[in-house]
């Protein structure tokens, strides 16, 4: 049983940690195949699809208008999603550099982001959300990464926590998923890309199918498998100051990962490796991780069987007495530190939220666009 608990942990350590270090090796290796070339600015449509108030819609295009981006060059498209508490008349006065349109009923991202871009007309269409805020030369520097012939898409590096410094455990796992995704995109492209803050070029944009749950790894990964690249722009950036409890981290991060078995579901192509360019680091970075929880489990089932087992050979009486003692040492730590007991509360939430996903997935339930 040590042996099946050991293998299980050898197999956690591939995952996440043997599969970013090879990436950072092969980053290292190859680096930038070309240098940084200048692109001439191009039109640029910013969409945002939301289902906020009006108060934080407002907010955001202020944001985009005060970036440093010439503004005969600037649009802003408001879309709004049917089910969000906005009237689409309620915005109107932010016109003529903002466009405010209705998506289509029912509702949804998908669609509210197709009806965004339906209504643009800029060459470069630049996604964000709602609630965060960009550095004034962000979309300057995602046209400038477009200059790079092989992109078809670039992401911005979004920093989440107070002031951008990270804090929780899950605002430091999104440190290292960025990092993770800058070295995937020097290798090749990067698995997915920042909803927040992305550019496409028009030419590749295609209408995301209704009911969508990830536009930000749906659309980056069809650019894959049309021969296209993503890239990745550390200096073009995006900031959010949210901060979530782990119900609320559950929830958001139960959505991505069911939106990452859609994906599976509805172009299935990502997993045959004939035909994903980047097929390796799609199986480690977005399914193998799916595998965290389980091997976790079992990991923790063997070793209890193992130390049972062992000690109930040699001594049974001391065996129980020290797995107690090992029990009762362990609660305290939890009560007595409260960052330990946060940080714990937000892992479990993290890997229980991979077990929602599973269900959802064999559920075949993709109705979670949820904030």
């Amino acid at each position: 049983m040590l042996l099946f608990a050991l293998g299980c942990l050898f197999a956690l350590a591939v995952i996440w940690l043997g599969y970013p270090l090879l990436m950072a090796a092969l980053a290292a290796i190859r680096g930038n195949a070309r240098p940084a070339a200048e692109m001439a600015l191009r039109r640029v449509s910013v969409v945002i699809a939301s289902r906020d108030p009006e108060a934080v819609i407002r907010d955001r295009v202020a944001d985009v208008l005060a970036g440093d981006y010439p503004p005969e060059l600037l649009e802003v498209v408001v879309a709004l999603d049917q089910q969000g508490p906005v009237p689409s008349e309620s915005l109107q006065d932010l016109a003529p550099r903002v466009r405010v349109v209705a998506g289509p009923p029912p509702g949804g991202k998908a669609v509210t982001l197709n009806a965004g871009v339906a209504a643009s007309t800029g060459e470069i269409l630049c996604f964000t959300d709602a609630a965060q805020r960009f550095e004034r030369d962000a979309i300057r520097r995602l046209v400038g990464a477009l200059a790079d012939e092989r992109l078809g898409a670039v992401s911005g590096a979004l920093h989440i926590g107070r002031d951008g410094r990270p804090s929780t455990l899950a605002e430091r796992y999104w440190l290292f998923e960025r990092w993770l995704r800058m070295k995937e995109a020097r290798v090749h492209s990067a698995v997915g890309v920042t909803g927040a803050i992305y550019a496409m070029r028009r030419v590749c944009w295609h209408p995301l199918p209704a009911g969508l749950i990830l536009d930000d790894l749906y659309g980056p990964m069809q650019l894959v498998l049309r021969g296209y690249r993503v890239g990745f722009e550390p200096s073009a950036q995006a900031f959010d100051d949210r901060r979530f409890a782990p119900a609320q981290e559950f929830r958001r991060k139960a959505r991505t990962l069911t939106g990452v078995l859609q994906l599976c579901a509805w172009l299935p192509e990502v997993v045959l490796p004939w035909r994903n360019p980047i097929w390796l680091q799609f199986l480690f970075h977005k399914l193998l991780r799916l595998a965290t929880p389980y091997l976790l489990l079992l990991a923790a089932l063997g070793a209890l069987a193992w130390a049972a087992t062992a000690l109930s050979s040699s001594a049974p009486a001391l065996g129980r007495w020290l797995l107690a003692l090992a029990l009762i040492a362990l609660g305290a730590l939890v009560a007595a530190v409260p960052r330990v007991r946060g940080a714990l509360a937000m892992a479990a939430a993290m890997q229980a939220a991979v077990v929602r996903a599973t269900i959802n997935g064999l559920r075949g339930r993709w109705d979670v666009w949820n904030r």
